[in-house]
């Protein structure tokens, strides 16, 4: 489960920074004002002493866990957590009988889900029934489009807040405190203070990204190793020289995860092979996982390159398969040469406007009868009451094709959907459909 971040827990060195940072209140949270400023949605809503469910959405390290947590003190209401990574139904049935016991005794309960959109749908399911009835207060986390990941029946009983990165004067304000709560603890231990330089703090605030667990563990390991070095203050070159690991994420301009996926999709779909190896790389380099970019590279396959490349979807499985048995880094490879090649491929989304189209129309159609002549007929019942009686054996027509017969329900006009374009094999498409159709025109021509 997710870290929470700056609730005191009182002093000892040996307990890490961010445990000893972790807010307490609404007050000290850092970041996320245009939700807890004054007469802000969630301001309101802890002011209001009635929780309602909800679903925060953010990057990591924004304080997700934390408001939870907050909502639930705030309320004097039981807190659960449930991770989606590690839990499962079982987690969810332990978690309602603790509900259950919680209220025979008079208290609310609030259930944490962390990373809700790892769930599937059978167990997002399972938690609408105790919303419903209000045995518990549900409150999710993701760093996915709940839109997308989340079950509509879940979401639409939950209101959905948006967690923004922190800003660099935030982060800038998160060292600081760091430092004054590292320098508390050293000073339990008889060690000297530690100082900072503005060039230091700037520097950490920016290889944070926005992630405010991220700015604190790096105050961590930058102060401990100035104190094995018997440093007194930390710089911007010290830095360099203690962080052995590179702090970016995804996100590093300041741009969220999903800003990031969404210029790999459209540098694809754009045609920019350079573009799109760089977005991929960059996601890689930040640490997203390789698992989900594999998803979102077939999805690209079929949405923008469809049927003007169907060897794309093929190359984009494998690259997806590869990676599932090289695993990293040898598996990226594929998944790499998978998007030049979703880039440099013919693009058509003709399949994919189809396909939306006909889902539309059918939710607001009536529910049309199938012709007779389309009907199954496996029984002797089926075959008098004319079930497939004049239906015409495309096989055994010319070019395989019965031209000027019928398929969709009557009285239908056909709809025109799927429109090939004029790019890679849609062009041949394209040329077969028109033929076809001259073929339906010649037969419908009075003889």
């Amino acid at each position: 489960m997710e870290a929470d971040l700056f609730k005191g827990q009182g002093g000892g060195a040996h307990v890490p920074l961010a445990e000893r940072l972790r807010p307490r209140t609404l007050d000290e949270v850092v970041g996320q004002a245009h939700l807890l400023g004054e007469g802000k949605p969630l301001r309101v809503a802890f002011a209001s002493g009635r929780p309602h469910s909800m679903i925060f959405w953010g990057p990591p390290g924004v304080g997700k866990t934390t408001l939870a947590r907050l909502m639930a003190d705030g309320f004097d209401a039981q807190f659960l957590a449930i991770s989606a990574v590690l839990g499962g139904v079982k987690d969810i049935r332990d978690a309602v009988v603790a509900a259950e016991a919680a209220r025979a005794r008079g208290r609310r309960t609030i259930l944490f889900v962390d990373e809700v959109h790892r769930f599937n749908k059978a167990q997002q399911d399972a938690f609408l029934p105790y919303v419903e009835s209000g045995l518990f207060t549900f409150i999710g986390a993701t760093t996915e489009n709940p839109s997308f990941e989340v079950n509509s029946a879940l979401l639409s009983r939950a209101r959905v807040y948006v967690l923004q990165p922190l800003g660099t004067d935030e982060l800038q304000e998160l060292v600081g405190r760091a430092i004054d709560a590292y320098n508390a603890g050293a000073e339990q231990e008889g060690a000297s203070p530690l100082g900072i330089t503005d060039d230091a703090r700037s520097q950490l605030a920016a290889w944070a990204d926005g992630d405010a667990r991220r700015v604190i563990n790096a105050v961590e390991v930058v102060a401990e190793a100035a104190r094995g070095a018997q440093r007194t203050e930390v710089d911007a070159e010290w830095l360099e020289v203690a962080l052995s690991q590179n702090l970016r994420r995804f996100d590093k301009g300041g741009d969220a995860f999903y800003d990031q996926i969404s210029a790999l999709h459209k540098s694809v779909r754009g045609s920019d092979p350079d573009a799109a190896l760089y977005w991929f790389v960059r996601m890689l380099d930040g640490g997203a996982d390789p698992k989900y970019l594999a998803r979102r590279i077939v999805r690209m396959a079929w949405e923008d390159v469809g049927l003007a490349d169907p060897r794309a979807m093929q190359l984009a499985n494998d690259a997806a398969a590869t990676y599932e048995r090289l695993g990293s880094p040898e598996g990226e490879l594929a998944l790499g040469q998978a998007v030049i090649y979703l880039a440099v491929a013919a693009k058509s989304n003709a399949g994919y406007n189809a396909f939306n189209q006909a889902r539309s129309f059918v939710r607001q159609d009536a529910s049309r009868e199938v012709p007779p002549h389309l009907r199954n007929a496996p029984t002797k019942l089926m075959k008098a009451l004319g079930h497939g009686k004049a239906y015409r054996y495309a096989h055994d027509e010319p070019h395989g094709y019965a031209a000027g017969e019928t398929y969709l329900p009557e009285g239908m006009a056909p709809p025109n959907w799927y429109r090939p374009v004029s790019r890679g094999l849609e062009a041949k498409i394209a040329d077969k459909l028109a033929f076809l159709r001259q073929l339906d025109e010649d037969a419908r021509k009075p003889r």
